[in-house]
């Protein structure tokens, strides 16, 4: 679940509502990796970098057991569908959802989480997105530079290949569109299968970051991935003397 001491926290609403909603589409959006469409309920409001409870209400509903799981939404607060991305793990939930019958009704239960960008837009914001991490990323992303929000937001992305990396396109593109966003992706498997690589490689390391951003005392970081990658991610910001105050973290336990 996130982790933040921002003071945005205390402005999110904090009762969980439900609401009865519709699988639109799928798609494959990397290797292993698929984005689902949803139906947007009129009332539903969330804030870039927030989570909702996916339910599928037609299977178990009555159960103990009921099949629901958490995802970041990887979409725009403006969109006119919710947009969710996972990695297709063989689970009876993930099963079930890659079955299910475009139109099929599911719940909504949401939003929740504080895992938002930080009030004082003259501080920089650099994300550590791993694999399906990215989601709440590109909701913030979009979010900012559609808003025209005056953060400078640098974003690192790590994936092993490069067909592992869900909307790569889609963030080069928002680079190319403004200024205040700088996009660096990293891979950590090198080989023959990434064509003509010409970025980062290996994990992100104090390097990467300085060579980037500067001094890392100063910006607000955010760290979004599997449990491993966070932890290590955090224990790294934390030994490059960055403030465990200006760190926020959001898990993908289950991913």
């Amino acid at each position: 679940m996130p982790s933040s001491t921002d003071n945005t926290q205390a402005q999110l609403p904090t009762a969980v509502i439900g609401y009865p909603s519709k699988l639109l589409g799928r798609a494959d959006v990397a290797k292993g990796t698929m984005a689902f469409q949803l139906e947007k309920p009129p009332n539903f409001a969330f804030r870039a970098g927030q989570s909702i409870d996916l339910s599928l209400v037609g299977l178990a509903q009555d159960s103990l057991h009921r099949l629901t799981h958490t995802f970041s939404i990887a979409s725009d607060p403006s969109d006119e569908e919710i947009m969710i991305a996972t990695r297709m793990r063989d689970t009876t939930f993930k099963r079930r959802l890659s079955q299910l019958p475009i139109g099929t009704e599911v719940r909504i239960d949401g939003p929740m989480g504080s895992f938002t960008l930080h009030n004082n837009t003259a501080r920089p914001a650099v994300l550590l997105a791993g694999g399906v991490g990215i989601a709440p990323f590109l909701s913030i992303v979009s979010h900012a530079l559609k808003k025209g929000l005056h953060y400078h937001i640098i974003l690192f992305y790590a994936n092993r290949q490069l067909e592992d990396a869900a909307f790569i396109d889609a963030l080069w593109n928002l680079e190319r569109t403004n200024a205040r966003f700088s996009f660096a992706p990293t891979l950590t498997r090198v080989n023959g299968n990434n064509g003509e690589w010409n970025g980062e490689t290996g994990h992100i390391s104090p390097e990467m970051l300085r060579r980037r951003v500067g001094k890392l005392q100063g910006p607000i970081f955010y760290i979004a991935g599997p449990p491993a990658m966070v932890a290590a991610t955090r224990r790294m910001l934390v030994e490059a003397a960055v403030d465990e105050d200006d760190i926020r973290t959001e898990e993908f336990a289950g991913y």
